[in-house]
């Protein structure tokens, strides 16, 4: 019997040919959890990165804004409301402490989200499963027979020769 390929199935595949699929497959095994690894690690790289990047985008927007939105919101308000001139700015400021703060929670989620990441912890667990499994899989010497002790193969076909 053979696979539609032409390769030998089953019992018609020797030792050699069944050890060496193990090794192939175990091999294939060990590259695709390092490459799970690798997925898992950009994408934590990534929620970093966005992280970073509110937090950035945060302290942008409280340093460059504060004078120009300062002054248009306060003079906007004063206008609007007849309030004193104090009193408009410290309102504006507030609104951009506001933007700031929304942002940089933002960032907070994202940083969480980073850090709660169990991906690596998953594949080095795999992967010492997968050793244990590879250790247990070794062939084991066969015990050594007494010098006068004949195997039961050998008796059987001595005993149907005679």
């Amino acid at each position: 019997m053979s696979a539609p390929d032409g390769s030998p199935v089953g019992a018609e595949r020797s030792i050699g040919q069944l050890f060496a699929s193990a090794t192939a497959e175990m091999s294939a095994l060990v590259h695709d959890e390092i490459a799970l690894a690798k997925a898992q690690l950009r994408q934590d790289v990534k929620r970093g990165a966005t992280s970073g990047g509110a937090f950035s985008a945060a302290g942008a927007v409280l340093l460059f804004s504060l004078p120009m939105l300062n002054f248009a919101l306060a003079y906007g308000i004063r206008t609007w409301s007849d309030w004193n001139l104090a009193v408009c700015f410290l309102l504006s400021f507030a609104a951009n402490v506001l933007v700031a703060v929304v942002l940089a929670l933002v960032g907070i989620v994202f940083a969480k989200k980073a850090k709660k990441s169990k991906g690596p912890q998953k594949v080095a667990a795999s992967m010492k499963e997968s050793a244990v499994v590879l250790q247990k899989a070794k062939p084991h010497p066969r015990p050594e027979l007494p010098q006068d002790r004949v195997p039961e193969a050998i008796e059987a076909v001595a005993r149907s020769s005679s």
